[in-house]
């Protein structure tokens, strides 16, 4: 997962239009640390759908109160620069739960190219 160290390449990364969901976290955080072991499988289980970056809340200045993060660890997918879903909250995050949140952010982003897909014919 790539580290977005700076607020300027955080906006970089989510002008993309594909899909790409930030992971906000900290290095202090217990229940970060907790998703280390396996988010390299999950990563690798959505790369070709999806882009995951790793957002450190204590190095990326303003950015997590931008984005409204309250608690961490704490996903938010982006498309063109716009937040499309967030799975946002204080709590421990199991594989099943990201997981379930990274597919709920691809059919929100399918959905929305979609859409757009039809009005350009």
């Amino acid at each position: 997962m790539r580290k977005v160290t700076s607020a300027e390449e955080f906006q970089v990364s989510i002008q993309s239009s594909n899909l790409v969901v930030a992971v906000f976290k900290a290095d202090w955080c217990v229940d970060c640390k907790f998703m280390d072991p396996f988010m390299p499988e999950v990563e690798q289980k959505f790369e070709d759908r999806l882009t995951l970056v790793e957002v450190d809340v204590d190095q990326v200045g303003d950015v997590s109160q931008e984005q409204n993060i309250m608690g961490i660890p704490s996903f938010v997918a982006y498309t063109d620069g716009r937040e499309l879903v967030r799975f946002v909250n204080k709590l421990r995050k199991s594989r099943e739960e990201i997981e379930d949140f990274l597919n709920k952010a691809l059919d929100v982003y399918s959905a929305l190219h979609n859409t757009a897909d039809s009005k350009e014919s």
